[in-house]
């Protein structure tokens, strides 16, 4: 069965391939695409539907009352479990995942991630783990277009194409919100705004939302009517939001990266399930909103702030004001280090929807404050929704993304200006302490992230050491000039490497700087290659950038340089002619076709 599926395939793709231009087979494949991302963001939240139905049937005929505080800790155990016996590879991070796989594979991404995150993410937040599925939506969209792109073989920049559109496709399915899936795409996974790239990412994005309009409803995930106008008067609250939101973005940001760090120095898959697991069980038991999503928080926010207690063995304090406060600032705090324990201890699942959560709660509790202590007036559903846009701005350095998705999920278009302002504020605060993204931090540290400078993308993917000239004649430091000329003999070449004893490059001899003296053989045994040869200013490391690489060729002015490493063992040349043919391909393949 399985080979006459594999055989119809090969005659539909050689179908197509036969009539069809590459332009044409990628506007075709970017629907299909859009079918089979929005189809799997149906299945991803159907089956986190299922298994939150189960698990309150479970509860409801149960006579452990806060046995629900179990349920994060068998999600982890059970996803480290799926991904250590069935997936075998890391599929954390999903976003990441992608952004690594546009970067250095380009865009190449591994059949099972069509579904394991899928499956790793609805186990994770179905049993109540404080992620969210946007992000294992986006790799399973971004595998779909990425693995149709490679069934029809075509080129790596339609590859990364059709895995935008896949990205574009899941999450415009799972959000409602077209707009900002196709602006995720271009902003967050740095694809190039081209005319040939809008079209395939409308129709991937467009197809995925009406999917989902058709079997999820039309209902928006946060459902509101009483957004204010926006009112001049407002603006300094605003800007005070985003700088809060900002401060906020930074802690989120540390605050992962030092649970993780810890988690990391823990050996034992399990034991990393189980530590994590009951610490976020005991922070859930504190304040029972931190348990699963948390959207349907974020709207008990905007209409029943009062229930956010509820359930929690502090909500007898909620009466007095300032202890309600005080319980929302810890919310927002300890959020973060909910989301950070799901994931470092190995559940699966992303950032967005905590990061909306937080946003939600840093706005909802500046309303407050001012409206309480000030004597002032401002709307709360108006900083909640421009709360979510800051600190999703701050947090993924995404700041049209989050403008547009907080527009389109709460039809709050009448909130345009404000959500411009917090997010900028947000995003100005935030940028001179971390420079990157929660996604991209490690690719960029590790000088091959892909960016929208073609330039600099260009000299990231050059793989220089490959490009070396490894038939330049190596000279030993003790040799005479005698010596030496037995080597001018023997090579086609004017220049030549100095070694040590122990291989160690000590510098290099041009022929043309002591031609005079080659033919001098009064000299042959009295001059020795250390008087002749010279020691560069500039020399090329293994370990050095493309970057750098090109800089120090526009420093020296040279056509070649040696390339040594850091103990100074010699590799190779490097000639600027080679360095700059490969950079002019690499530019002409991302070119349009």
């Amino acid at each position: 069965m399985a080979r006459k599926i594999l055989v119809i395939l090969s005659k539909i793709r050689r179908f197509i391939k036969q009539r069809f231009s590459n332009t044409t087979i990628v506007l075709i494949l970017s629907f299909f695409t859009g079918v089979l991302g929005g189809t799997a963001a149906i299945i991803i939240k159907n089956l986190l539907h299922f298994t939150v139905s189960s698990l309150n049937n479970a509860q409801a005929t149960s006579n452990m009352k806060y046995i629900y505080l179990a349920f994060p800790l068998i999600g982890i155990i059970l996803t480290s479990i799926f991904i250590t016996r069935v997936v075998r590879d890391n599929i954390s991070h999903g976003v990441s995942i992608v952004l690594k796989a546009i970067s250095r594979s380009d865009g190449k991404l591994r059949p099972h991630n069509m579904y394991s995150s899928m499956i790793a993410s609805s186990i994770t937040v179905g049993f109540g783990g404080s992620v969210g599925l946007e992000a294992p939506i986006v790799l399973t969209g971004s595998a779909i277009g990425s693995n149709l792109a490679r069934a029809f073989n075509l080129s790596a920049k339609n590859t990364r194409l059709l895995l935008a559109c896949g990205s574009a496709g899941a999450m415009a399915a799972i959000f409602k919100a077209p707009i900002a899936a196709i602006v995720f795409a271009i902003e967050v996974l740095m694809l190039d705004f081209t005319a040939a790239s809008l079209l395939p990412l409308l129709i991937s994005a467009a197809t995925g939302t009406v999917l989902s309009l058709l079997f999820l409803g039309e209902d928006v995930m946060l459902s509101i009517t009483n957004i204010d106008t926006f009112h001049l008067e407002n603006i300094p609250f605003y800007i005070i939001l985003g700088v809060l939101t900002g401060l906020i973005s930074i802690y989120f940001l540390r605050t992962s990266r030092l649970i993780e760090r810890l988690f990391k120095k823990i050996k034992y898959r399990y034991v990393k399930a189980v530590i994590g697991g009951a610490l976020l069980g005991g922070l859930i038991f504190l304040f029972p909103v931190l348990y699963g999503e948390g959207y349907e928080n974020i709207n008990d926010l905007l209409n029943n702030a009062s229930q956010l207690l509820h359930g929690s063995p502090l909500a007898g304090m909620a009466e007095h004001h300032w202890f309600f406060i005080a319980c929302i600032a810890a919310i927002i705090l300890v959020k973060v280090i909910a989301t950070s324990l799901t994931t470092s201890a190995g559940g699966n699942g992303g950032t967005f929807a905590p990061s909306l959560f937080v946003g939600a709660f840093v706005g909802f509790l500046l309303a407050e404050v001012v409206n309480v202590y000030t004597g002032v007036s401002v709307p709360y559903v108006n900083f909640v929704l421009a709360g979510m846009a800051g600190v999703m701005t701050g947090v993924m350095h995404a700041p049209l993304t989050a403008i547009f998705l907080i527009a389109e999920i709460s039809t709050g278009y009448t909130l345009l200006i404000p959500l411009m302002i917090t997010a900028a504020c947000s995003y100005i605060t935030v940028n001179p302490f971390e420079r990157h993204s929660i996604y991209s931090r490690q690719l960029a540290e590790k000088g091959t992230l892909r960016t929208h400078n073609k330039d600099k993308f260009a000299l990231q993917k050059i793989n220089f050491m490959s490009l070396m000239d490894k038939n330049i004649l190596t000279v030993p430091i003790q040799s005479t000039l005698r010596e030496y000329t037995q080597y001018i003999a023997q090579s086609k070449r004017n220049i030549f490497v100095v070694l040590d004893n122990e291989q160690k490059f000590k510098g290099l001899l041009l022929m043309d700087d002591h031609r005079d003296m080659i033919f001098r053989q009064d000299l042959y045994d009295s001059v020795n290659v250390s008087d002749l040869m010279y020691i560069p200013d500039v020399v090329v490391y293994d370990t050095d950038t493309g970057e750098e690489i090109v800089e120090k060729f526009k420093k020296t002015h040279n056509f070649n340089l040696p390339v040594i490493t850091k103990d100074r063992t010699y590799l190779g040349f490097l000639s600027k002619a080679t360095v700059l043919g490969a950079y002019q391909s690499v530019v002409a393949s991302e070119s349009e076709d």
